[in-house]
């Protein structure tokens, strides 16, 4: 490709160049445009042109963007920041915060930390609305698919800006009613075993439990550790399972002592650019007040 003449780059351009990046496709940037893909499509060529190189180009995993894709995004996230600061400054009660915060976490840590945290948070600033994503994958603050990440992690990334809030405590749990009423009955092999599946196979559970149980192959594998949680509770196993989760539930009984071996750190973590923004602050501020183990 090559320019005619100079091309001047639009906020509007920045503002599709990063909605690309975030999305990896067409259909993601359209929804955070409000715009269909098509029109995306022709924005991106429309800056291509001008600028005389590409952007994005296809790839099996989506449209990867290029060296100059990233610097434009750079700049994208540097206005849509000083952007938010202004409407925040431009407002007629400025103690009221709203807008949209992303929150990603695990479904653990949302159900057992971060719903009750909010619930609290909703009477401080009833403005706010939310956007919560629960998985095990690592939703990307740097990709600013998220404003705020709730993670358990001993080493958090060093280019994020974090808070840490404390160690997590583990145990082996099984139902108050359950075939195991001590460490000795599993020991003795006299319950089945519940443990995250393949998508969590670096758990901090499941190598204390492979050092521990070689042998043992859980009956039951799933895919979150608040479904291990409900499956011991339900008589079915015994599993690992946070104390501040499974300490307020009466039909779970506690086997071991803390097990030093699976402790990590409750982390929560943000992007440099997003920390200044009021409804990012302002979340981030009561959940690190609030949040405890």
């Amino acid at each position: 490709m090559i320019a005619k003449t100079q091309y001047s780059v639009s906020a509007a351009d920045l503002e599709v160049i990063l909605a690309m990046l975030r999305a990896a496709n067409l259909a993601g940037a359209g929804e955070r445009l409000g715009v269909d893909a098509s029109t995306v499509f022709r924005s991106i060529r429309r800056i291509e042109r001008g600028l005389g190189q590409r952007l994005f180009e296809r790839s099996r995993a989506g449209y990867a963007p290029s060296e100059l894709a990233q610097s434009l995004a750079e700049h994208a996230e540097q206005v849509e920041a000083q952007l938010e600061r202004a409407r925040s400054a431009a407002q007629a009660t400025p103690e009221l915060v709203s807008g949209m915060v992303r929150i990603t976490t695990t479904d653990t840590l949302l159900h057992g930390l971060i719903a009750p945290a909010l619930k609290t948070l909703a009477t401080l600033h009833p403005l706010l609305t939310y956007e919560l994503h629960a998985g095990n994958e690592l939703t990307s603050l740097t990709r600013r698919d998220a404003d705020i990440a709730v993670r358990a992690t001993k080493r958090p990334p060093q280019h994020l800006v974090g808070k840490h809030v404390g160690p997590i405590r583990v145990a082996l749990y099984g139902a108050k009613k359950g075939p195991a009423r001590n460490y000795g009955d599993v020991e003795a092999g006299k319950a089945s075993w519940i443990g995250p599946d393949d998508g969590l196979p670096e758990h901090p559970s499941v190598v204390w439990r492979k050092r521990h149980f070689p042998k043992v192959m859980p009956r039951y594998r799933v895919g979150s550790i608040l479904t291990v949680m409900e499956l011991v509770a339900a008589g079915l196993g015994v599993g690992v399972l946070p104390l501040f989760l499974a300490q307020t539930r009466s039909d779970l009984v506690q086997l071991t002592e803390p097990l030093d071996e699976c402790q990590t750190e409750l982390w929560l973590l943000t992007h440099p650019e997003s920390r200044h923004l009021r409804r990012v602050s302002a979340v981030f501020r009561h959940l690190g007040e609030t949040v405890s183990l």
